[in-house]
């Protein structure tokens, strides 16, 4: 595919979305798009490869998520190949962005891109959210298609700070999950639209403590 293509493909699919973004956000993501399409090839990071289908796949479906962010630090658990936090961090430069996942290789490409990019406000650490020991806690606590709703926040809800917020990005309406949360945490659930996607299949579970 020519660079040019996926370049206006990107420019166009973004003001789509919610929010302002930096001057330069079409081309940096153009170039996220090309690196995961160019390691993909080598260490299978994700399972879309069709490089159009990762605007809507993963860019758009990272950056929906945006407006339901809170305070200054925010935590990506389970975060693949950078998603949503790469997208996140270029689009909210005054915000920290942890990136946590478990994989090496995924990890290695989120420091690489993160690098490329220029995102001096991404830290990229290889650790499993229950093992994870920062030192503090953070204003959103973010995840993508990670585990159930009960399992999430076993794994991570101790990460969320007293007054944060644990984002939960899912497909469809997760009646059953949010059924088994604990009681001391209180949820809403956000319909996502996402362009390029079908309408209904995604939403955000926005978990708080009581």
């Amino acid at each position: 595919m020519l660079r040019d293509d996926l370049a206006a493909e990107v420019r166009s699919a973004l003001p789509m979305l919610p929010g302002a973004l930096p001057e330069d956000a079409a081309d940096r993501l153009t170039v996220l798009i090309e690196e995961l399409v160019r390691w993909n090839r080598r260490y299978n990071l994700t399972a879309i490869r069709d490089p159009m289908a990762m605007i809507a796949g993963h860019l758009l479906d990272s950056l929906i998520v945006r407006p339901y962010l809170d305070g200054a630090r925010v935590l990506d658990v389970g975060t693949g190949a950078g998603f949503p936090g790469l997208p996140l961090a270029l689009a909210e430069p005054g915000r920290s962005f942890t990136l946590l996942d478990g994989n090496n290789k995924r990890i290695q490409f989120v420091r690489h891109a993160a690098g490329l990019l220029g995102l001096a406000n991404v830290a990229a650490v290889r650790a499993r959210a229950e093992d994870y020991a920062p030192g503090y806690r953070f204003g959103t606590v973010i995840a993508r298609a990670v585990a159930p709703l009960p399992r999430l926040l076993g794994m991570a809800g101790h990460h969320v700070g007293e007054d944060g917020v644990f984002a939960a990005l899912k497909g469809r309406y997760p009646a059953e999950e949010t059924d088994e949360l604990p009681a001391n945490w209180a949820y809403s659930v956000a319909p996502l639209s996402v362009p390029g996607l079908e309408s209904g299949s995604r939403h955000v579970v926005l978990m708080r403590r009581k």
